[in-house]
């Protein structure tokens, strides 16, 4: 269903609540406006293009068609004649939302909100702004949801007005505005807009806090959506200073090698163990388990016996103990393919990035250098002159976790091992001047 008229306001007829947000952008990079089509988006569009439109990186727009509705390609339509209009550049996605494994109604929205993101990122350029239409209305409904599903403090902060998003970053610019000042100033105006139908479906859970929990709430406390507002910010200060706490307490417990050693660990106290644990995975950019009992998974990572392996298992990783240290491991990443190394080219593998580089001036017979996993039966001479080992017993007397072992990447010339990951390289390719002219150079992306 489309909504109102199409005439554009007078310039004296923006309120500059509107307009002070935008204003405010720093005045670089590319701008895109997400275009839903319905009547918070298209205020944006309107407001952007009024105070934005001689942005020296340019302003476009984006819809994305999630094509579940019956009107999704009304609405499509509807965008590219506005945006023609208004003599702004349309960028139209379609995305499949796979329905059949999102579990229920709740799982489409997850779903949905995934796609959607997923081309967000695709599309910010370098430096790039992307301004979305969230207002206090629906920050509101954010903190509640998050309430009710039991989220702690980073949760209830609620949507950031800004953060990092892809090669750019999100901004939300009317967040401190209610739903009813934009709508005045849509119907005052003359807009257009798109209703979703799936909008008034209660089924969904946010749609039955919009429809039926939040009006009553704003007839017994008609200041709810500032309140909630004030709470969200106070959890999001809390949320910051427990992520200071968890990076201190990152410096004393971390281990050389990216895990977390547990004597260490234990000295902390039990919140603090989970604060530090819960900021550890985030920042891996893995989603925080939702646990009803971190104390019983806490103890069992602390001090369960050694002859034991606990584990915590989330979404995309396991956390896994070993000697005395908490590792954090994908479940997801494929073991990357055997390749040869090209000379002076960095070579991103896995979670490793090697390069072969020259020390001198670069000689006719470049070294051919293999990089795999193991294969089963190699063995290296990890002091000159001295006896080979078979490198499956060598990676065990150094301690490596056994899933590590699997994950290394050995490198090999003529089917003799001259570097394992970077707990050894061999005399001909490490040091200051090394026996082959070249220099094997290993790092490993972690904490």
């Amino acid at each position: 269903m489309t909504t109102g008229g199409n005439r554009r306001p007078a310039a004296s007829s923006w309120p500059d609540s509107l307009l002070a947000p935008l204003r405010a952008l720093p005045d670089d990079g590319p701008l895109l406006i997400a275009l839903s089509g319905g009547m918070d988006s298209v205020v944006l569009l309107h407001a952007a293009v009024h105070c934005l439109a001689e942005r020296p990186g340019g302003l476009a727009a984006l819809h994305i068609n999630h094509q579940l509705q019956p009107n999704a390609d009304d609405c499509e339509a509807f965008c590219r004649e506005l945006c023609a209009s208004l003599g702004v550049s349309c960028q139209v996605t379609r995305v499949t939302v796979p329905q059949g494994a999102t579990g229920g109604r709740g799982g489409l929205e997850v779903a949905a909100r995934e796609a959607r993101y997923q081309v967000f990122e695709a599309a910010l350029a370098e430096g790039g702004t992307l301004l979305m239409a969230h207002h206090q209305d629906d920050q509101a409904e954010t903190v509640l949801f998050r309430l009710l599903r039991g989220s702690g403090p980073a949760g209830l902060a609620g949507m950031p007005r800004q953060r990092p998003l892809g090669r750019g970053r999100l901004v939300r610019p009317f967040l401190e505005l209610s739903r009813q000042q934009l709508q005045g100033h849509a119907a005052s105006t003359g807009y257009r807009w798109v209703e979703d139908p799936s909008n008034q479906d209660t089924g969904f859970d946010r749609n039955f806090l919009r429809h039926r929990v939040l009006p009553l709430l704003k007839q017994r406390w008609p200041t709810v959506l500032k309140r909630l507002q004030r709470s969200a910010e106070g959890c999001d200060e809390g949320a910051q200073l427990a992520a200071s706490l968890a990076r201190l307490h990152h410096q004393q417990v971390a281990s050389r090698d990216g895990g977390l050693r547990v004597a260490e660990l234990a000295r902390l106290t039990g919140p603090e163990q989970k604060n530090l644990l819960r900021w550890w995975i985030g920042q891996r950019g893995l989603p925080v388990p939702e646990r009803q009992d971190w104390r019983a998974a806490l103890a069992e990572l602390t001090g369960a016996g050694e002859d034991r392996q606990p584990e915590l298992v989330g979404q995309g990783f396991v956390l896994r103990r070993y000697r005395g240290t908490l590792y954090l491991v994908s479940s997801e990443q494929p073991l990357p393919q055997p390749c040869w190394l090209e000379p002076g080219r960095p070579t991103r593998w896995g979670d490793w990035c090697l390069t072969l580089e020259p020390v001198v001036a670069p000689s006719k017979q470049i070294p051919k250098i293999r990089l795999s996993t193991r294969q089963g039966g190699e063995r290296l001479r990890p002091d000159p002159g001295g006896p080979s080992r078979a490198l499956k017993t060598w990676l065990q007397e150094q301690a490596v976790p056994p899933w590590e072992r699997a994950r290394l990447p050995v490198l090999t010339e003529l089917g003799e091992v001259v570097a394992v990951g970077d707990f050894w390289i061999s005399p001909k390719y490490a040091g200051a001047a090394p026996e082959r002219g070249w220099r094997i150079v290993v790092e490993r992306y972690c904490d």
